[in-house]
C-alpha cells in the first residue's frame, strides 16, 4: 500500500480527507481510491470538526428528528446533532432533542429496526449520514428502509460524495468529485483496472480495508 495523500478542508484544519490511489474492491464496486476516514469517524477532535462542518449545511433546515448513521458514523452524528441543537434546530420529538441511531442488518443484508427502535424512524424527519457515497447502493437501501418504517428522508449528509442527489434527495458533502476529479467507480464485471491486469490492493468496506 502506498503512503496516504490528503486534502485539507478549506475552512477547518481538523477536517482532513486521507486517501490512497490504487485498485480497491468495495461491496458494490471497484474504485481507484481508498479513503481512510477512520480518524474522522473515531478520533474525538476530528470527529467533532467533521460533524460541525456537516451541520453547517443544515442550520437553516426546518426540522430534523433523527440522524440515521451508516458505516460507523455515530460519533460524527452525535457532534452533528449537538451543533444543530446548539444552533437552535427545531425537533418535533417530545423531548426536543435529536435521535442518533443506526440500522441492524438481517440475514439478507437488508436494513431493519427492531420494535424498541422503530419509534426513532416512524413519523420522523430523518437525515441520513454516511461516510462516502459513490454507487448509491447503500443510500438506496437506507432510503427504502426509512420509507418502509414510515419515516421521511429530509436529506443526506456525507464526507465524500460522487453525486449531488439520489432518489430526489439532495446529498450535501464536505468533499466531492471536484476535490478528486479522477476518482472512478466501476461495476465489478466491467472494471478497466481488472481488464488491464492491475492487481487488487485491498478489499474495503465501512470498517476499513484488508490487503491481499
Amino acid at each position: 500500500m502506498q503512503d496516504y495523500k490528503k486534502i485539507d478542508h478549506q475552512r477547518n484544519k481538523d477536517v482532513v480527507l486521507r486517501y490512497i490511489p490504487g485498485h480497491f474492491i468495495t461491496p458494490n464496486s471497484h474504485v481507484n481510491y481508498y479513503m481512510d476516514l477512520s480518524d474522522m469517524k473515531s478520533r474525538q477532535r476530528e470527529a467533532r470538526a467533521t460533524g460541525e462542518e456537516l451541520a453547517e449545511s443544515y442550520l437553516a433546515s426546518d426540522v430534523i428528528d433523527t440522524i440515521l448513521c451508516l458505516n460507523g458514523m455515530e460519533v460524527v452524528g452525535a457532534y452533528l446533532a449537538n451543533k444543530l441543537t446548539k444552533a437552535g434546530m427545531v425537533s418535533a420529538n417530545a423531548h426536543k432533542t435529536i435521535y442518533i441511531t443506526s440500522p441492524e442488518y438481517n440475514v439478507s443484508g437488508q436494513m431493519m429496526f427492531r420494535e424498541n427502535n422503530q419509534h426513532m424512524i416512524r413519523g420522523k424527519r430523518v437525515l441520513i449520514l454516511i461516510d462516502t457515497a459513490t454507487t448509491g447502493g447503500t443510500l438506496k437501501s437506507a432510503i427504502g428502509s426509512v420509507n418502509f418504517y414510515k419515516g421521511s428522508v429530509v436529506g443526506i449528509s456525507a464526507i465524500f460524495s460522487l453525486g449531488r442527489q439520489i432518489d430526489n434527495v439532495q446529498i450535501r458533502s464536505l468533499y466531492s468529485i471536484s476535490d478528486l476529479p479522477d476518482y472512478s467507480s466501476y461495476k465489478p464485471d466491467n472494471c478497466p483496472l481488472c481488464q488491464s491486469g492491475v492487481v487488487v490492493d485491498a478489499i474495503c468496506n465501512g470498517f476499513g480495508y484488508s490487503t491481499l
